[in-house]
């Protein structure tokens, strides 16, 4: 049995702070935080869906059958699954969680604990502040000089 789209969409929203966002016509990107932990298609494509692995995950499952180094991505340790049947379902459930979970383990703590207990990540808000703090420590050193 394979994964539908419907299928997909729906595991990979029910992670929290899930959201999807449609960045190339006719693709559909998940991403926690602003950050992407998998990537599908909408139409026809060489390939079906790509998500990020762990080190041993990424060699092992390139050795398959129907799975390979996802094009622009690889280096990231992301995969790309070539056709819906390249994984069974439990096993491609546990890898897209796994994606995720990859994903906000490399979020700042506030971030992640703001997913945790079911807030929205505020991330665009931190890097405002951080860059006005850079500005204001400019403008203090541009004063001492």
């Amino acid at each position: 049995m394979t994964m539908n789209i419907d299928q997909l969409r729906k595991l990979c929203l029910s992670f929290p702070g899930a959201t999807e966002q449609t960045i190339w016509e006719g693709d559909l990107t998940f991403k926690v935080a602003n950050k992407m932990f998998a990537h599908t298609v909408l139409e026809v494509a060489p390939v079906w869906l790509s998500f990020k692995a762990t080190p041993e995950n990424f060699a092992e499952l390139t050795e398959r059958a129907g799975i390979i180094p996802a094009p622009y991505l690889a280096r990231a340790q992301w995969v790309a699954l070539e056709t819906r049947d390249a994984l069974p379902i439990d096993e491609l459930t546990a890898l897209l969680r796994e994606s995720y979970d990859l994903v906000v383990a490399k979020l700042p703590k506030k971030t992640r604990d703001a997913i945790s207990q079911g807030a929205a990540p505020k991330a665009k808000a931190a890097i405002r502040k951080s860059s006005q703090k850079n500005n204001k420590g400019k403008i203090k050193n541009k004063k001492k000089g």
